[in-house]
């Protein structure tokens, strides 16, 4: 059985990938036809890689998450190791080591991490109970999985998504009962720290120097906001129409990824651009509807980290496109050109409809007891 908001959440989601399926194909025509000779092979790529997210999504939906309490730290560790083996030999892709080639896909250990890192905090919270309070007997443990998680991502170099393990991990504990005091002490330190490391290393010192240059002295940041921007202006109010979009003829590079929310805004126009948004805060509203209706502290954490990590990755996204912020490599949930991205964010929703799912199974029973 499935509760009201489970099947919104369902609805919401799969309208996020057919929406993300038709704006691929309409973004990736023009390139997939001067690459490869057939204005169907991103497409093609993109669909089959929904498919794989839509068998994980039910898959992960039918799993009792109360089993997870099981593995969190199992997984936690194997994951760690695969950032370091990525760190060690992944080749370098525009500076960064990020992906792990499988043949078949190219593999973010990054973004299973953010996942798995959500679970084991969330398991680790709940074993601690008020113990959260305290600093050194309870808030000092969960930190220190966020710190090394984070540090290993940070090192890739991925900065984006350091600062979205830190700030998921930070609400989890906050909502767990960490004093503010904590918190906000750890935050400071935490972006002192993410600050230092995002200026020693070349790849991430480029753009957010190339970011400020452009505040100091007007400007565009780099060539792709620069279009972003033409694409999400000549949208206007009601956009040019689905298919209709010039920047996506090779005028925006890689229209078709983390871009593609200028896309958005140029076919829908303003308008569509900003129910887009909505509905993703429509989704993580959904998700706290969940998680606060969880029998339990573990069900409740696991779904707000994981329904936070989902809205603040596409709000990240927008920010990006439309210049507020600099550049990172993260995607517009389940409408972005997918890989581990979408398989991930699929996963995370099934996972959130299990919660949900158990809750209104343990409700009957106890109806059916009194």
């Amino acid at each position: 059985m499935m509760n009201t908001w489970v099947k919104i959440l369902i609805v919401i989601v799969v309208a996020f990938i057919l929406l993300g399926s038709i704006m691929v194909f309409t973004a990736s025509g023009t390139y997939s036809m001067m690459r490869f000779n057939s204005i169907y092979h991103l497409f093609q790529s993109h669909l089959w890689k929904v498919i794989v997210a839509v068998i994980g999504m039910i898959f992960f939906s039918r799993i009792k998450y109360e089993n997870y309490r099981k593995y969190t730290k199992i997984a936690l560790f194997a994951i760690i190791a695969v950032l370091i083996l990525t760190f060690l030999l992944a080749p370098k892709v525009k500076g960064a080591q990020r992906w792990i080639n499988l043949g078949f896909m190219q593999f973010q250990p990054s973004e299973a991490a953010k996942v798995i890192l959500i679970m084991h905090v969330s398991y680790m919270l709940e074993k601690m109970g008020d113990k959260i309070k305290d600093f050194k007997n309870g808030f000092i443990y969960p930190l220190i999985w966020v710190g090394i998680v984070a540090m290993l991502v940070l090192m890739q170099p991925n900065v984006s998504t350091g600062v979205i393990i830190v700030a998921t991990s930070f609400v989890l504990m906050f909502v767990a009962g960490a004093k503010w005091r904590h918190v906000i002490g750890i935050v400071a330190g935490a972006g002192i720290a993410v600050g230092t490391v995002a200026m020693v290393l070349k790849h991430s010192r480029e753009r957010i120097l190339t970011y400020i240059n452009s505040l100091i002295n007007g400007g565009d940041i780099n060539i792709q906001v620069k279009q972003a921007k033409i694409a999400l202006g000549s949208g206007g109010l009601f956009g040019v129409g689905p298919g209709h979009s010039r920047q996506s003829d090779l005028f925006l590079p890689e229209s078709y990824g983390d871009f593609i929310f200028s896309i958005v805004g140029e076919e829908w126009g303003f308008i569509g651009a900003l129910v887009v948004l909505a509905i993703y805060f429509g989704l993580f509203l959904v998700c706290m509807v969940i998680a606060k209706k969880s029998q339990d502290k573990f069900g409740q954490l696991m779904v707000l980290g994981l329904g936070f990590n989902i809205v603040i990755s596409a709000f990240i996204n927008a920010a990006v496109v439309t210049g507020l912020i600099p550049t990172t490599g993260i995607t517009l949930p389940f409408i972005s050109f997918g890989g581990t991205s979408i398989i991930i964010f699929a996963i995370s929703i099934g996972i959130i409809i299990n919660v949900g799912r158990q809750t209104v199974r343990t409700q009957e029973l106890k109806i059916q007891q009194v």
